[in-house]
């Protein structure tokens, strides 16, 4: 994950982010399912950039799968990607707040409806546990311009 301020201007001006979602099936076995997955949030005006790529790992029964990764007619996404952003939200949050830049939306894939029906379906976010997260700021100059996270 990755999170540059483009822009220093401050003020209460108000952005919108523009998404760019990109899928990727990398395995499939029965009730299993491993996507990458990479994910690009930018602001207009343009004052930030995030980042966010990795593997998911859906598992369930077949037909279920296969809803997750229908595409949602509102949002223009599979569905997938609502289980993908709420686990990236955090992170995005927290690095927001060391750029001093404003956080991205909490429910930017969510369409009004509640969400699709899938029961029994689990959707694990990084393919391995991480042995470790380090985050990196550059604070070279007066105001903090990017900040990385790394699982190691």
């Amino acid at each position: 994950m990755v999170g540059v301020r483009l822009d220093v201007k401050g003020g209460a001006e108000t952005v919108n982010f523009d998404v760019k979602a990109k899928l990727e099936e990398k395995e499939r076995k029965s009730q299993m399912v491993i996507v990458s997955f990479a994910l690009s949030l930018t602001t207009k005006p343009s004052v930030v950039k995030f980042e966010v790529e990795g593997m998911a790992t859906l598992t369930g029964k077949d037909p279920e799968i296969k809803k997750m990764l229908e595409v949602d007619p509102e949002t223009k996404v599979p569905h997938v990607f609502e289980r993908v952003y709420q686990n990236a939200f955090t992170a995005m949050y927290l690095m927001s707040t060391i750029l001093n830049t404003p956080p991205p939306p909490q429910d930017l894939f969510f369409s009004g409806k509640k969400g699709i029906p899938v029961e029994d379906i689990s959707v694990e976010v990084g393919a391995k546990a991480p042995e470790g997260v380090t985050v990196q700021v550059d604070t070279s100059n007066e105001r903090t311009n990017e900040a990385s996270v790394t699982n190691k």
